[in-house]
């Protein structure tokens, strides 16, 4: 592999490990109906402040969001909506494990 491939897998593992979260995934979802503050995320998800604030942080470093302060809080919102698309992929792979499992039973 050369260098130029590497990096370009670097780079979606780096997205793909942003990602390796329930809690982030749940953000994903919910920041794809539209923007929300911290405040929001916060009482959806049911965990303090300062986990919520790191998960953004880490969806944020990844380039998944991007944020903007306006007055004492902070919206978040997805940079690149079509990250959703994933989600169905692997919802089909979910299936089929539950297929494949249930055949064995």
């Amino acid at each position: 592999m050369d260098a130029k491939t590497r990096n370009r897998y670097q780079a979606r593992a780096k997205i793909v490990k942003a990602m390796a979260h329930p809690s982030r995934l749940f953000i994903i979802d919910q920041l794809a109906e539209g923007e929300r503050c911290v405040c929001e995320l916060t009482d959806l998800i049911g965990a303090d402040k300062s986990t919520v604030s790191k998960h953004l942080s880490v969806l944020k470093e990844a380039g998944i969001l991007e944020d903007e302060k306006r007055g004492l809080k902070v919206y978040y919102r997805l940079r690149v909506k079509c990250i959703t698309r994933i989600f169905s992929c692997i919802e089909a792979v979910v299936q089929s494990n539950v297929e494949a499992n249930a055949a064995v039973v």
